[in-house]
């Protein structure tokens, strides 16, 4: 007789309770549905020509084994120039830099290679769900400083207040995915003040940081008053205590390739390496040569890309608006923006969520997934994708438009 009291599940406990990502699930109900997917955020379109036939090149002259674990030295030797261009970091290409497979498997690799189980952990909440599932992995407990609609500001004293004995890492998002935040320089001295104060490591994931839109707005602790991408590493007290991870994928228009790389200390790079070299090892042979013809001879993709994007916000924000929707502040960065839906009568962003592909045809993401508490404070709040074509954000807002969506 079979033994019937074991569960039918074979997942290790590791994983329990953490559900399928939902990034995955929505864009599968929006092919289900024939949906505008406006809720994962990838491009529907092609990076530059030239960083597209470098990687071909890379492949017709035999670039197609095995790469040295940490990176291609011309990756390498292109991501320090990339740092020192941008923000005056100075960098050892051998020590302080690898490169990983995108930045998730960097979040993956940095969480395993350096916290111990029964770490705490502060992050910005609402979070990118990778950071949830990786930390319940390794053991550690989450911290949450929730940004809250509508302006999305980090309270310096939530901040504080969410340290204990038992924290250990700061999980730092900014540009932020979703709510298009880019915290200002007051914002980022406060995470480097309790960071120093407590002896904490700081992860930084910075995929947006080359698009922050030029009428982010003001920022009077800026050199120059302009809010824009600071990394936490250049704050004082912060370059020996933060591994910065970043990748191609979003300021290339190449996420299918998964392409990032991890810079800081040497002690914080080699404890991401220690946990990288049994997932990976190494991948994208044929791409990394690719990434570095693009970081060196492609430098203003970002910036051209940056400025249709924002023209694509605007779109989406005045076609949301038209059509009900209004998103709770304009995003300064990343893909994204947010709606709240409680004036439309759901109390549940998820359920708002699951029924839009059958009201408008249009598929987007439930921000609550991102927080601790759904129910809490980003129960109401949608996250919509504007990284795409004119055309297919004009569909959407149409459909969004003439549909029926109050509960």
């Amino acid at each position: 007789m079979p033994d019937t009291s074991r569960p039918t599940s074979r997942t290790a406990s590791r994983w329990a309770g953490i559900p399928p990502t939902v990034f995955a699930e929505m864009s599968s109900l929006a092919v289900r549905t024939g949906s505008v997917n406006l809720g994962q955020g990838f491009p529907d379109e092609d990076g530059p020509a030239g960083l597209l036939e470098a990687a071909a090149e890379a492949i017709r002259g035999g670039a197609n084994q095995y790469a040295p674990g940490r990176g291609v030295p011309a990756l390498r030797e292109a991501l320090v120039e990339h740092q020192r261009r941008h923000y005056g970091i100075e960098l050892d290409p051998d020590t302080q830099v690898t490169v990983t497979t995108g930045c998730t498997e960097a979040i993956a690799a940095a969480l395993m290679g350096l916290v111990e189980p029964g770490d705490e952990g502060v992050l910005l909440e609402p979070y990118y769900d990778s950071y949830t599932a990786m930390l319940q992995a390794c053991g550690a407990a989450r911290r949450p400083v929730t940004l809250r609609a509508p302006d999305f500001r980090l309270d310096p004293e939530a901040l504080r207040a969410a340290v204990t004995p038992r924290t250990r890492f700061v999980l730092l998002n900014t540009p932020h995915n979703p709510t298009g935040t880019v915290l200002t320089e007051a914002e980022l001295r406060a995470v480097a003040e309790v960071a120093v104060e407590h002896d904490l490591t700081v992860i930084t994931d910075e995929v947006y940081e080359h698009l922050v839109f030029p009428d982010a707005g003001t920022d009077p602790d800026a050199p120059d008053g302009v809010r824009r991408h600071v990394p936490l590493s250049t704050l004082p007290g912060m370059a020996e205590r933060t591994l910065t991870l970043s990748s191609v994928g979003k300021s290339y228009s190449v996420t299918g390739w998964k392409v990032g790389w991890a810079t800081g200390p040497a002690p914080l790079v080699d404890a991401l390496v220690a946990a990288k070299q049994w997932l990976t090892y190494t991948s994208g042979s044929p791409f990394q040569p690719a990434v570095a013809h693009a970081l060196r001879e492609l430098p203003d993709e970002p910036r051209r890309l940056r400025d249709a994007l924002q023209g694509k916000r605007d779109l989406l924000v005045d076609g949301l608006a038209g059509a009900g929707l209004p998103v709770t502040t304009t995003p300064a960065g990343t893909y994204f923006a947010t709606s709240d839906v409680s004036h439309l009568g759901w109390d549940d962003g998820l359920a708002f969520c699951l029924a839009l592909p059958e009201r408008a045809g249009v598929v987007a993401i439930p921000t609550q997934m991102f927080h601790d508490d759904p129910h809490g404070a980003g129960r109401h709040l949608v996250r919509w994708a504007f990284c795409k074509r004119e055309e297919v954000l004009t569909e959407a807002v149409e459909r969004l438009a003439s549909a029926d969506l109050a509960r």
